[in-house]
């Protein structure tokens, strides 16, 4: 199977990548390579493919040193042109959307970065996979779409038309714009629902990251609405699990809206923060210092994910206990932030 992944460069698309290349599938990655975050991070998750930096250049592929089914291009989805000769030249069977603009906070104050990369960049895989009859479409959502829900758990049912941060709503707009070219072209489209994804190789903007290097370096954590605040922590091997599996299994005319689909993937047992910060304080062996703050603008209290419609279409179910995630997580942070660094 030929597999194109965006944001191969970023958390969760670098975990696919080398996922889907160890199994053998003949995968193109791409990314923008930003600099929102420490662009070396997003190198350092190149070289764990085999991919040098040193290589690199705007819309030219790089043959992984590890993986002979892997190639990786320096590509932003904006970029029409570039997304269209890369189709053309390579038949994509399944595509997997994982770029976007990230960030729920960082949205408020840099609106027109995400329209770009989450609206405009999105609605170019969908003009792609659509001329190009790809057989099936993965794509990022967020469990930020449900906004402030007070239904719990979050079912793929409820109403999801009230987001309280542009990042959110920039993926329920991705969320429409697939219906309407599954409805328009029968593109087989598949919406996943991230839920608080964590684990090694993790973004810097994240709690654990966060959290990790301020309580190794003696800084107060903030603990936004003072602690009461709950999350579906989900470890990254969990949800790749998840999102590998679904690949083989596009909508069909069946579904209840033909050929789309949205789906949760998350750990389905959401942890009040400040048992995550105690679970952190135990792994590092370092007692936290608190600095409790109020909700900030764009969050939400609690998510929780009903996963059943995964569990149903693919078996899913996340194996990872939270204790054991934050072990595997802080393994990896110590050695590569505090041994490279």
């Amino acid at each position: 199977m030929k597999v194109l992944v965006t944001g191969a460069a970023g958390f969760i698309g670098f975990h696919v990548v080398k996922r889907l290349a160890e199994r053998g599938f003949e995968v193109t990655g791409i990314d923008n390579l930003n600099t929102y975050y420490d662009v070396d991070l997003k190198y350092a998750r190149l070289a764990e493919c085999g991919i040098d930096k040193d290589k690199l250049a705007d819309n030219v592929g790089v043959q992984s040193d590890l993986y002979p089914c892997y190639q990786f291009q320096k590509t932003d989805l904006v970029d029409m042109a570039a997304l269209t000769a890369l189709f053309d030249r390579n038949g994509y069977e399944v595509v997997v959307n994982l770029a976007a603009q990230a960030g729920v906070r960082y949205s408020i104050e840099h609106p027109a970065t995400y329209i770009q990369s989450n609206v405009v960049g999105f609605l170019n895989v969908l003009e792609c996979c659509r001329y190009h009859k790809v057989k099936h479409l993965v794509y990022a959502s967020s469990s930020s779409v449900y906004g402030m829900n007070e239904k719990y758990p979050f079912s793929e049912d409820d109403v999801a038309d009230c987001p309280v941060s542009l990042y959110a709503a920039t993926k329920r707009s991705d969320e429409l714009m697939a219906y309407t070219y599954s409805h328009l072209y029968q593109l087989p489209v598949t919406g996943l629902r991230f839920f608080t994804v964590y684990g090694p190789w993790g973004r810097p903007d994240m709690s654990p990251m966060l959290f990790a290097d301020a309580i190794l370096n003696g800084r107060a954590i903030k603990v936004f609405n003072n602690g009461d605040m709950m999350r579906d922590f989900t470890y990254i091997d969990d949800i790749v699990d998840g999102v590998c599996s679904v690949l083989a299994v596009p909508p069909g005319k069946e579904e209840k809206y033909p050929y789309y689909r949205l789906l949760n993937i998350g750990n389905a047992d959401p942890v009040p923060l400040m048992d995550f910060i105690r679970t952190m304080e135990r792994t590092l062996g370092v007692e936290a210092r608190l600095e409790m703050t109020p909700m900030q603008e764009g969050d939400v209290k609690v998510t929780y994910a009903d996963v059943t419609k995964l569990k149903s279409l693919v078996g899913y179910q996340p194996h990872t206990s939270l204790a054991e995630g934050l072990g595997i997580f802080v393994a990896w942070y110590k050695k590569f932030y505090l041994v490279r660094h």
